[in-house]
């Protein structure tokens, strides 16, 4: 389960700490659970529809701390070369020091934590990689909802980036239009490997920690766009049915952002070379998941199911010392553009561009 790197929000330290929390309703677990495997059915009869030769195994399991999930994933796909839709429901009584660094209030109590979690890897370099979480937590008096979307193109076009974002801001907005203006940059800003300089793709939403309190941006860069715009908007408290509403909006909005990309590029012709600078930034992928994910961390440090917990990685990945690519090439557009953060609607230099390079639609 992908967990965003948080801290205390700038608003609840000008306030003297956290606030108590308006108490979730009485069957807050129970209606967290359904929604969450519900996605995992939806989101799984869909793609294995789309790549119409795959099947997802399913393996249940059992935490010896408590809980469980089930685990689904296909391999060997006309389409995906293998991809995981997991869902997870776990408690226990020591909260791992991830969480607790992030919210002290919540030590000392019984924890439960439940969420679904995917990642698919197709096996054409024209079809990008793509990642979802939604998540629901609580300990006591501390409770969140936190999730997103993120898109991973290796042969990239700013087509496929709009259509990805344009339906995840429509799912933000169903609920507030405030919303898609800070998860938009804290997911260029989560999904970013520092020792690369670069974004992990296009990006799409991330948020986490959210709760009442209506402090949209609990991130760990004060100074950043979405720290910023945060600000200017301002705390706006919202009640546990709204942000429970924003996770199925955001969550149902998974299939129409990602299917119609699917559609339109697995038929798309390739050779050795797309083959290999696949393979090549995939790795990139392995490198953020394993170095800097706190759903990695955050799984590890609970004792969850080591196989579900690293089904995120993929079955082909290769290293090379020194790549460089092409100036001037499709390879290259991807490290000088869609690996940093970009206005994708409204910067007309960037649509020239892409329609030069043939990265347009």
């Amino acid at each position: 389960m992908e967990q965003g790197q948080t801290g205390v929000a700038d608003g609840e330290k000008a306030q003297g700490g956290p606030q108590p929390l308006e108490r979730p309703p009485a069957d807050s677990r129970a209606r967290a659970r359904a929604l969450l495997m519900g996605l995992q059915d939806s989101i799984c009869a869909g793609l294995q529809a789309l790549d119409g030769e795959g099947v997802f195994q399913e393996e249940s399991w059992e935490r010896p701390e408590g809980g469980g999930g089930r685990s689904r994933v296909m391999k060997a796909g006309r389409i995906f070369e293998q991809g995981g839709v997991n869902f997870s429901e776990v408690e226990g009584d020591q909260l791992p020091p991830s969480i607790l660094s992030q919210r002290p209030e919540a030590a000392g109590q019984r924890w439960f934590a439940t969420g679904t979690s995917m990642v698919l890897h197709p096996r054409n370099p024209y079809v990008p990689t793509v990642h979802l979480n939604y998540r629901y937590f609580e300990a006591g008096p501390v409770w969140w909802f936190g999730g997103g979307a993120d898109l991973t193109p290796y042969y990239p076009f700013l087509a496929d980036a709009r259509h990805f974002h344009r339906i995840l801001k429509a799912g933000c907005d169903s609920v507030d239009p405030t919303l898609y203006p800070v998860f938009k940059p804290w997911c260029d800003e989560y999904f970013f490997l520092k020792h690369r300089g670069e974004t992990r793709g296009v990006g799409g939403i991330f948020y986490d920690y959210q709760d009442p309190s209506g402090v949209l941006y609990k991130g760990q860069d004060p100074s950043g766009p979405a720290a910023a715009v945060a600000a200017a908007t301002g705390a706006v408290p919202r009640s546990w049915e709204q942000l429970f509403q924003l996770a199925s909006a955001c969550g149902n909005a998974f299939l129409p952002s990602y299917v119609p990309i699917v559609e339109k590029r697995h038929g798309t012709a390739y050779g050795e070379r797309e083959r290999q600078f696949q393979l090549y930034r995939r790795g990139r992928y392995v490198e953020f998941n394993l170095v800097f994910d706190r759903g990695t961390i955050f799984g590890l440090q609970t004792n969850g199911r080591t196989e579900s917990i690293l089904m995120s990685l993929p079955p082909l990945v290769r290293w090379e010392y020194g790549y460089g690519p092409e100036p001037g090439s499709r390879e290259a557009l991807v490290t000088e553009v869609f690996t940093k953060p970009q206005d994708w609607f409204g910067d007309a230099a960037l649509e020239e561009l892409c329609r030069a390079r043939g990265a347009y639609d």
